[in-house]
């Protein structure tokens, strides 16, 4: 009897991530979504502070990347920031979200915690 084989680890394919997210995915956890979502709202309306690029050392992260962490986050029930990294990672769906950057936990959960705290003293 002939089994089905697949293709080898050793071969080269060219793929999007693009053509890896099917449009019949759940709305309500859809990185499309979220991707509309905080392309179209205004963060200096809603609060957020966008941090200033520094001429020396690395360039920081986008505030726009924390946001669609967190949603993604809140959506499918991830609440950790090292559990977070590792869905950055592993997901094909939150690398095509976040256009395949991976924070670190440290600088998740960082942005996190200065995020509530700004927040907090607004209020």
């Amino acid at each position: 009897m002939q089994h089905i084989s697949g293709k080898s680890h050793k071969q080269l394919q060219i793929n999007s991530l693009e053509n890896k997210i099917t449009l019949d995915n759940p709305p309500e956890a859809s990185g499309r979504f979220i991707e509309a979502f905080v392309e179209h709202i205004s963060l200096a309306a809603l609060g957020f502070t966008v941090q200033t690029i520094k001429s020396e050392g690395r360039p920081s992260f986008n505030t726009k990347l924390f946001l669609k962490i967190y949603l993604y986050g809140y959506l499918n029930g991830l609440r950790s920031s090292r559990r977070l990294e590792k869905e950055c990672v592993r997901n094909i769906e939150l690398q095509w979200l976040l256009e395949d950057i991976c924070p670190n936990y440290q600088s998740i959960s960082s942005r996190y915690r200065s995020g509530l705290e700004s927040r907090t003293r607004q209020a």
